[in-house]
């Protein structure tokens, strides 16, 4: 058994097919089959079911992939830790990071790094907060940053900015001239509500059952841009973390705040005890430094 089976492995159970595995990895579908076949022979077990269209793990697989991952990650911390021997400024950092918070914070962020660490680089994948979440804890991502709350026993939690969530309508809607807004006072609007990989979108239902009521969610999207052209057009209502409803058209759309606040709470999160790389640690003291709110 090698870390390339084991990679091949987690790559086929994570894309549930071997061909889309194969696509990912750069290699031939027969190369990552043989692998497959040839660490199922040496544990003396099957690890997927090819019964069917998709690759499934069997009961057995699940316990390999469980392991095979912790392996892989502890090997990935060995190179990690030989590099940071060699190299004090240069490193390569994974982060997650919905394009909510891009779009406010990261440009600005990475000029100001990468102007006192021009030798790291960075990969980016933006995606929901929940999404973030479970890739940090997988060890797929290094960090990320996210809208909490996130279990405080399986990350380490830095605070990054807190706003108010408010409440964007139009100005012809008939709750545009209100100076503040009760939860309550939602009950029988259109929401206009970020997608479920979102933390916010959880966060908004969960507002809503507290005060008795189950929200009519009329649309919902990933892309704030859009959800504010449709407030635009008077099509339903939404709720904005505050920086971004300043951001929004103000001859059409009037924000209002909430009686009782929600709080906009943004994180960067790393997953406990994993290794904290120069670079990772460079990274978290610049955020914690400087002023990118």
């Amino acid at each position: 058994m090698d870390v390339r089976q084991l990679t091949y492995f987690t790559e086929v159970a994570k894309q549930q097919s071997f061909t889309k595995a194969a696509h990912t990895l750069h290699v031939t579908q027969p190369t990552i089959s043989k692998m497959v076949r040839q660490l199922e022979m040496e544990l003396g077990t099957t690890l997927f079911d090819r019964s069917n269209k998709r690759v499934v793990l069997t009961d057995a697989g699940e316990i390999v992939l469980e392991r095979a991952v912790q392996i892989i990650q502890m090997v990935d911390e060995v190179h990690t830790v030989l590099e940071d021997m060699e190299h004090l400024k240069t490193g390569h950092l994974k982060l997650g990071m919905p394009p909510l918070i891009g779009i406010l914070f990261f440009a600005k962020m990475m000029k100001g790094f990468q102007a006192l660490f021009p030798e790291i680089t960075f990969q980016l994948d933006e995606i929901g907060a929940n999404v973030v979440k479970e890739r940090v804890l997988s060890g797929e991502l290094d960090a990320g940053f996210v809208m909490l709350p996130a279990h405080d026993e399986d990350y380490d939690v830095i605070p990054f900015v807190t706003a108010d969530v408010v409440v964007v309508v139009n100005r012809e809607h008939r709750l545009a001239n209100h100076q503040t807004l009760s939860m309550k006072d939602l009950m029988d609007e259109s929401l206009l509500l970020f997608s479920e990989d979102f933390t916010l979108h959880d966060r908004i239902v969960q507002e809503c059952e507290a005060y008795g009521f189950e929200p009519h969610i009329a649309f919902e999207s990933s892309h704030w841009e859009f959800i504010s052209q449709m407030i635009e057009h008077n099509l339903g209502i939404a709720l904005f973390p505050e920086p971004f409803a300043r951001k929004t058209n103000d001859e059409k759309i009037v924000s209002i705040p909430l009686e009782r606040p929600i709080l906009w709470e943004i994180a960067f999160i790393l997953k406990k005890d994993r290794y904290r790389s120069r670079a990772i640690r460079a990274f978290i003291d610049y955020i914690q430094n400087s002023n990118l709110a």
